[in-house]
């Protein structure tokens, strides 16, 4: 077993191993209310990958520091970073590509794809969310085995406010029903409470009782072998595939990229800028452009 001292580290999470065959895995932006950028998506494909190939772990818990669990996907961009500073982990590249080529190719990469392969790692995950769960969020939960949450959690939706769909690992309906789904997009959140009933959230529990609470299910599970926590969950995600969701969300996918082509012919920017609440129109003003975009007013 690895001590402390010999744990990998990350700029944007926190790996360590809290409890016997349980490992943690912890967004660490809490400034940014755990916006993922870049930086955090590859740290925590690469933090998955060193819990999985750690013999002595079968469980990964999914936490967070700060207030909230995630406020989605960071819209205001990577700094002066671009996908050539990070190793691509998924068969799409040509990220610079002109038009919607280059968009379609990176959001698969970074988006669909890779959060598809964290849902298939073989050990189960644990998300423990707190706070606020926003859009990008959503998809680190749905990638779960498992959700835990707090009573003062909130699952929201930004993505139609933003003129579009949903987001790009589009598990609405297979997550709360068809019906709930539709609602739930258009309206936009949900409350733990409202998720638990609804099938997507497994217990919630007393904010101050939130990590225990994990930490406490996660070593009742590491009670099982090895074999028995991984093909559980490899054939549910077969039974789950078996019923459409793989292909439903590769549709779903091919409507967002088609929905940022449509916005930026008709707006000239990928999230319609007519729509966006303040706070989200602050970040995305700031956001350095993306592939496909038409050059800012006064822009050179």
């Amino acid at each position: 077993m690895a001590t402390t001292s010999t744990f990998p580290t990350y700029e944007t999470i926190i790996y360590d191993e809290p409890r016997p065959a349980v490992a943690r895995v912890t967004l660490n932006r809490p400034d940014k209310r755990n916006a993922q950028n870049m930086q955090m998506t590859y740290d925590l494909n690469s933090a998955f990958d060193y819990a999985v190939r750690q013999p002595h772990i079968k469980i990964i818990v999914l936490a967070a520091v700060g207030e909230h669990f995630s406020g989605g996907h960071d819209l205001g961009g990577d700094g002066n970073k671009t996908w050539r500073d990070f190793p691509i982990v998924g068969t799409w590249a040509n990220f610079d590509s002109p038009g919607a080529e280059g968009r379609y190719a990176r959001e698969m990469e970074i988006y669909l794809e890779i959060t598809e392969r964290w849902r298939n790692l073989s050990k189960p995950i644990i998300a423990q969310v707190q706070g606020k769960c926003i859009t990008g969020g959503l998809m680190l939960a749905w990638c779960s085995d498992f959700v835990v949450a707090s009573d003062d959690a909130k699952f929201i939706c930004t993505s139609t406010k933003m003129g579009g769909t949903g987001v790009e690992f589009w598990a609405y309906p297979w997550e709360i029903g068809p019906r709930r789904a539709k609602l739930w997009m258009l309206e936009g959140e949900l409350s733990a409470q409202k998720a638990e009933a609804y099938g997507m959230v497994n217990e919630v529990v007393p904010r101050a009782e939130l990590e225990s609470f994990t930490l406490d299910l996660a070593e009742r599970l590491c009670k099982h072998t090895t074999w028995t926590l991984n093909m559980t969950k490899a054939t549910v995600n077969t039974a789950q595939d078996a019923m459409g969701r793989r292909l439903s969300m590769q549709h779903a996918f091919a409507v967002h990229q088609l929905g940022h082509a449509h916005r930026v012919l008709v707006h000239g920017a990928a999230i319609d800028p007519n729509t966006l609440p303040d706070n989200i129109r602050a970040h995305f003003d700031k956001r350095a452009p993306m592939a496909g975009d038409k050059p800012k007013a006064g822009a050179k």
